[in-house]
């Protein structure tokens, strides 16, 4: 009796440490989040305090002119920065356990260029704005989801299949786009080839009170349905024998990615590599197989904020958030798939 009650023990307390130190993990990366958060409001043209930036932030500013500096100009895009990147390191991470693999993400499957199409064609062919420009990224994101769960969710889910036929459904939205602005206005094609870029400092209040409304209800429910997805990750045959409904629970797992990835690619553009990188950076900091989508989220928030600030303060002249992460982005999946050889994983 005594040697069956060690163990449970043994397995209770390393549960509590292990609960213990996610919860100082996530307190970390959202006090990381909030330090960058008014770090990015702090460097400019002109430079203001980090006191002065937290008490104009809530109202009570110490010169009259913090508050247009802090509210008009770096407000928003700071904001947008954290909204954005909570979106695309959520989206990644789902997407990433649900194919059980780390190239799993947005940008390889060709759900951003899904969205890509549409906000370029909502641009172009009906000259949309605002919540308009985030619905039409819904409606391109879910299509293009849909178009490559009904041609590789045959017979079982596979993460390469759904990687194959993402890439090549990518290259199709990639020369949609390539039309769209073939034949728009110079005016359009000018406007639209800047949101392909990506950049946090376009985004429109709008679509961050947009992205911002389906965070605070979808990230609390991708978390919620992280039990599911730790269940998924077994394959769908364990899965299903464990009384998962595998088609119902995927579909759920994947609509809140879809929407996370399209909005933020409304509200910023597609900012790449983002959801590649912050779960496996997510994994790498807690030390061990992270289930935290909300973790994945902050890593995210973070690669989006120094990426911004790099953008802006780095150069001397400043350039948009994309360029950035594009550059960062590139040498982490050479990295990946070096990695995946040598380990006879590819």
């Amino acid at each position: 009796m005594t040697k069956t009650i060690e163990p449970t023990r043994s397995f209770r307390a390393h549960r509590r440490n292990r609960a213990r130190w996610g919860l100082a993990l996530s307190a970390g990366l959202t006090i990381a989040v909030a330090v960058v958060f008014i770090l990015s409001m702090t460097f400019g043209s002109v430079t203001v305090a980090p006191i002065d930036v937290v008490l104009a932030t809530i109202g009570s500013p110490t010169e009259k002119w913090h508050t247009f500096i802090i509210y008009e100009l770096r407000l928003p895009r700071a904001v947008t920065a954290v909204v954005v990147g909570l979106a695309l390191g959520a989206s990644g991470a789902i997407f990433q356990r649900l194919l059980r693999n780390p190239l799993a993400s947005p940008d390889f499957l060709g759900v951003s260029s899904g969205a890509n199409v549409a906000v370029v064609a909502g641009f172009v062919l009906w000259n949309l704005t605002g919540y308009q420009l985030s619905l039409a990224a819904i409606l391109g994101g879910f299509a293009t989801a849909a178009a490559i769960y009904f041609l590789a969710g045959r017979g079982g889910i596979s993460g390469y299949r759904f990687i194959l036929v993402g890439i090549g459904v990518s290259a199709l939205m990639a020369s949609l786009t390539s039309y769209l602005l073939a034949r728009a206005t110079l005016n359009d094609a000018r406007a639209a080839m800047t949101w392909l870029i990506g950049s946090v400092g376009m985004a429109k209040t709008s679509d961050i009170i947009a992205l911002a409304i389906a965070l605070a209800v979808l990230l609390p429910a991708s978390a919620m349905l992280g039990k599911r997805l730790r269940v998924l990750e077994l394959g769908d045959g364990t899965a299903t024998a464990l009384g998962a409904n595998t088609r119902v629970d995927r579909a759920l797992l994947m609509l809140a990615a879809v929407v996370l990835v399209a909005l933020a690619t409304a509200a910023a553009g597609p900012i790449a590599f983002v959801a590649l990188m912050a779960g496996p950076i997510a994994t790498r900091i807690s030390g061990r197989a992270d289930e935290s989508i909300f973790r994945a989220a902050a890593v995210g928030a973070l690669i989006v904020q120094f990426a911004d600030l790099a953008a802006q303060h780095v150069l001397a002249t400043p350039i948009s958030t994309g360029i950035v992460t594009g550059f960062v982005g590139a040498p982490y999946i050479a990295w990946i798939i070096i990695r995946a050889n040598r380990s006879g994983a590819a």
